[in-house]
Parts: structure tokens; sequence; C-alpha cells
């Protein structure tokens, strides 16, 4: 892989996040099924029998198939996906907010894994383990050169099973092995806190089982502090989406009661639904709505939503649903646009399909799929520039993506943008070269972060850094009548 390759790859992976689902878990029961073509699966079962017979060597039947029903689905659209034993599990794990491992949140540095922050009460945190701690060994294997979703993989287990792994603490400057039970970890998708006197942020990473509940404590925390908030920040940056009833929470924490959110419209008939700010809608459990324990004032608070190319899915549902009704000034970079829904079906007790079902249409009707939330301000991700925004991939980027299904067309892509695709290109090209230290992007909700400092400026009434730069991505265009 070329060194452009490498770096267009590494600003990429943020973005490809963004494809992560809106899905609503459900179980469907069919009453019959659709006219089966006897021609085609004579075929396929004629190949299947041809592989079985004359490849050159023998194949496993079962291999055979799951491939088959995973070619099938994944050429339907990006989104669409076969669970095996394994993904299944995963992707469970990733809705639920919850997984056995360690608890810490990891990144790399150097080829080891970094630790950003250990998970409040988990056993890693128990264990004394702190932010920017460097693993070296996971039991007897050496970090150095693995791939991070290996490492963790080796971190993760079974409950009640240990795993030791040697630290390198660089203050210290020590090497120190730390053996830690495996336990269940709920992982926390809500993070807030006051940034300034009377004015608090609220960042959701990812809508899961969790992030409802997980919400409503922050936000009464919040207001426990400062009963007199006058304005809150509401940080959707690089949230990739997740379930469709936890995005229909949030936007009904901030909206008037029965307003629209969000619709659905698909082939099937329950596919076409309109989903309203009301406990009905989002409630798990019978008869205990979730919000009702938030302060009223949450309802009026002034508010500004932060979004990015990483903004997708469930982010989109709240970020479009707040800025039709007007409940809040959208600010940052245009979003991900993908406006689909996926129905996630049980085909076993540990398989399943993840199949796109429907598109979603915000309140006022306008569908986001292949287009994104354009923002009510356009804001730079620093104050030099979105540096590196030409190199993330969109939903519209993505091979086989659904069209909006609004009477429109594909175009093909503007030179404009290919020429900052490149010049984008050369300055990551040149931050790779730098330092660590010296090109790590500032963290979200700290006083280096540009967009949230422009977004108090926008609550305050003062003055906004408006881009410059950006422009509105538009890769459909209305045919001619």
């Amino acid at each position: 892989m070329s060194h452009k390759l490498k770096i267009a790859g590494w600003i990429s992976v943020g973005a490809l996040a963004g494809a992560l689902t809106t899905v609503s878990l459900q179980t469907v029961a069919r009453g019959s099924l659709a006219p089966l073509p006897l021609e085609e699966l004579q075929q396929l079962a004629a190949v299947f029998s041809m592989i079985k017979t004359d490849y050159v060597e023998p194949v496993d039947e079962k291999k055979l198939i799951t491939d088959a029903i995973s070619g099938m689905v994944s050429s339907l659209d990006p989104h669409s996906q076969y669970f095996d034993k394994k993904s299944f599990k995963e992707f469970r794990e990733g809705t639920s907010g919850r997984f056995v491992g360690v608890g810490i949140e990891i990144s790399q540095e150097d080829g080891l894994v970094k630790v950003v922050s250990p998970i409040e009460g988990s056993p890693a945190f128990r264990a004394g383990l702190k932010t920017n701690d460097l693993i070296t060994k996971i039991d007897d294997t050496a970090v150095k050169g693995l791939a991070l979703s290996e490492a963790v993989k080796r971190m993760r287990g079974e409950p009640n099973t240990k795993v030791t792994l040697t630290i390198y603490r660089k203050d210290e400057n020590r090497s120190f092995p730390v053996t830690i039970t495996r336990e269940e970890i709920k992982t926390q998708s809500v993070k807030g806190k006051e940034v300034d006197p009377g004015y608090a942020w609220i960042r959701l990473s990812q809508f899961q089982e969790r992030t409802v509940d997980d919400f409503v404590h922050k936000v009464n925390e919040i207001y426990k502090q400062d009963p007199n908030v006058k304005g809150l920040v509401l940080d959707l940056r690089n949230d990739p989406g997740g379930l469709l009833d936890s995005a229909v929470a949030i936007s009904s924490a901030f909206l008037p009661e029965n307003v629209t959110v969000v619709s659905t419209k698909g082939q099937l008939p329950e596919s076409n639904f309109v989903y309203k700010a009301a406990p009905e809608f989002y409630q798990r459990r019978a008869g205990a709505d979730p919000l009702r324990s938030l302060p009223p004032q949450l309802k009026t608070v002034p508010l500004v939503v932060l979004v990015n190319e990483g903004s997708a899915s469930a982010s989109e549902i709240v970020a479009g649903a707040l800025q039709d009704h007007h409940r809040g000034i959208i600010l940052g970079s245009q979003t991900f646009g993908k406006g689909s829904v996926q129905t996630v079906r049980p085909l076993g007790p540990d398989t399943g399909l993840k199949i796109t079902t429907a598109r979603y249409y915000t309140p006022s009707g306008k569908s986001i799929q292949a287009r994104g939330i354009v923002p009510d301000v356009l804001v730079d991700e620093t104050a030099q520039g979105n540096l590196f925004a030409a190199l993330r991939t969109r939903e519209a980027d993505l091979d086989k993506h659904l069209s909006s299904g609004q009477n429109t067309t594909e175009i093909t892509k503007d030179p404009a943008f290919e020429k900052a695709r490149e010049e984008a290109r050369k300055k990551a090209e040149e931050e790779a070269k730098k330092a660590p230290a010296d090109r790590k992007a500032p963290e979200f909700g700290t006083n280096q972060d540009f967009q949230l400092a422009q977004a108090l400026n926008q609550l305050k009434g003062r003055p906004v850094a408006v881009s410059k730069t950006q422009v509105v991505e538009n890769k459909e265009e209305k045919k001619e009548n």
C-alpha cells in the first residue's frame, strides 16, 4: 500500500464508522413467502454441486452456503449484512453497550495499545490503569504490530477469567504487569459537564440501549450542579448512530409533546410509520417513560447541536428533527447522509439478517439518504479550516448506496471537490510526518475544541467563525421535468 493510500485510509476510518446502522431490532413472523424463482434456484443448486464435486480440493459445505448468503445480502447496499454466530454476538454487544472485558477505551500509538480512558468502575479502573498508559503485552503476546481489533479480541473473553496486561507508564518510566479479572462492562455513550458558568456540553458517542438512561442521568447531574443553565451544546460529532428508539427519545427530550420526530417508508406496511415525541414511540418498558425525571427547562433552554461528516444515521434523525422544528441551531459540517433503516431479524438462536427495510425522512419530509443534514451554520473543525474533511467518506461515496428516493439521479463528482481532496491528502501526509503529540487532534469537550468554542459563541450571542471554505456536497440532482 502506498504512503498516500495509507494516509487516506487512516483519515477515512472515523467517517466509515458513520456507516453504522440505525436499527430496529425485530423478529418478524411472515405469514407467507414470495413465489420462488425455481429455475434460478436450480442453477444455484447445480453450481453448489459442481463446486462440491469438481473443485481442485474439498470445500466446506456450510462455508459455501454461508458465503452464498453473505454475497447475496451484501450485494444489496452497504448496510445489509448476514450475521454468523460470531458477528451476531458482536453486533448485539455493540447495540446493548455491554461486553465482557477489562473496561478501557483504547487507541494505537507507535504500534502499541494506548489507554484513552478506563471506564469508571470497571476492572481496569479498579486495577489503577491510567489515561496514556501503553499496553505492551497481553498475556504472553507482544502487542507491537498487532491489529487493534486483534488486541481487543484478546482482552475480551468469558466472565471471571483473568488476563495479564504488561503496562508501560511513560511519566514514571517503568513497566509492570497487571492481572485483571474480566467482567461484564457497561459502556458509557454519554459524557457531559458544565464547560462555562451557565453553559453545559453533552456528548453522545453512540445510540445504544443504555444511552437514554445515561443521558437523563447526565442532564439531571448538570442541572443539580447549576439549576440556571443558560445554554446547552448537544455534541453528535462522529456519532455513527445506533438504535432508532434511542434517537426518538433524545429528540423527544427537547421537543414539544407529540410532534413528528421522523417517518419511515419502505415496501412492507410496517415499514411505513411516523414516530412522534411521545413515550409510546420510544419506551422499552410498558408504563415507564425514561424521560419523566428530566428538568422541564430542557424543552426551552437555548440549544446548539454540533455535527460533522462522521455524524450518521440516528445522529441525523436527531439533528434533522431539531432543525425542522427550529428547536436548536445545527452547527458544524454536513453530515454523513445515512438515511436508511435496518431491521435485524434472527434466523436462529445465534445467526441473523440485518436488512435495509426503509428510508427515513425528517419532519418536513426531506430524505437524508446520500445527502445528510446541512448545518444552519457551517464551522470548520479547527481555526485553520477543515483540513482533512475532503478525505472523509460519506454515504454518497459508498459503493451500491441507495439514492435519496426523491426523484433524483446520481451525478459525477465535482472537480472542485476532487481538487480539495488532493489538497487535503497532501496536508495529511505533512501532518503524518510530525511527532504524534504534535499531530493529535484536540479532544472533544476541551478548551482546545474549536467547534465547541464557536457553539458557545453562538449561545452567548458573540461572533462565530463561520467557514469560508466549506462547500455543501450534493451528489444528486433533480431530474428535469
